[in-house]
């Protein structure tokens, strides 16, 4: 999102309170993390500039990706660089996963989470983090978006027991995000002469609508999913 960047200078409950989704993430990834044994190996498919190592400290952390998303980001850091759908690894060589918000960047979803099934040995452990609702971002090298029947389904075809897809917020918090969203239209040129017009009437709903998510029990309008599932075996 283009508020990102100037959202993460904010305060950390308030950034929490507007980021939700990244926040639920990274909560997901570091509890995933502190439940692995010390020494575990563990693949970051999708890995990116490698954010989530820091929360891998005393795991065998490997970080795999195309580095073809962003042009502006920082791939140095990768350890290995491969497309996710021929991962230069023998099977059952990974005790645990991460595939965090990567799968709507693949052309072939299915073929990578078969890929990343293949090198976790039995029992593996792997955590998606999915959009749902999300625009448009690292085009073109952005392809599908999730409902949580979607996932299940690609995650069982690859050999993996699902073990809990959930939410990352409702109806609400959704709402929330696009009005939050749509300050991105108030930049550049004249149109920064009514950005503080519109941040005053987008702003304040949308920190006070994610108050109301408990209403929402369904949760079928959501930013994504996060999810968990193991290898059978």
């Amino acid at each position: 999102m283009r508020y990102s960047a100037l959202a993460y200078r904010l305060p950390r409950p308030l950034r929490r309170h507007i980021l939700h989704f990244e926040s639920e993430i990274e909560d997901a990834v570091a509890a995933f993390a502190r439940s692995l044994p010390a020494g575990a190996r563990v693949l970051d498919a999708g890995a990116g500039e490698g954010q989530y190592a820091r929360h891998c400290a005393g795991l065998r952390y490997c970080g795999v990706d195309l580095a073809v998303g962003d042009t502006a980001w920082d791939y140095s850091r990768l350890d290995v660089r491969a497309d996710l759908t021929a991962l230069p690894f023998r099977a059952g060589v990974f005790d645990a996963a991460l595939h965090i918000v990567t799968i709507e960047h693949l052309p072939e979803p299915g073929s990578a989470l078969a890929e990343i099934a293949r090198t976790l040995g039995a029992g593996g452990r792997l955590l998606v983090a999915a959009p749902h609702e999300w625009e448009v971002h690292q085009a073109p090298h952005d392809y599908y978006r999730y409902t949580r029947y979607g996932l299940a389904y690609l995650l069982e075809k690859a050999g993996l027991e699902v073990c809990e897809v959930r939410a990352a917020g409702g109806y609400f918090r959704l709402l929330a995000r696009r009005l939050l969203n749509g300050l991105q239209f108030f930049s550049g040129g004249w149109r920064w002469l009514l950005f503080l017009p519109a941040a005053v009437l987008l702003v304040p709903p949308a920190l006070v609508l994610p108050l109301l998510d408990f209403l929402d029990h369904d949760r079928n309008f959501t930013v994504g999913y996060i999810c968990m599932a193991k290898k059978r075996g």
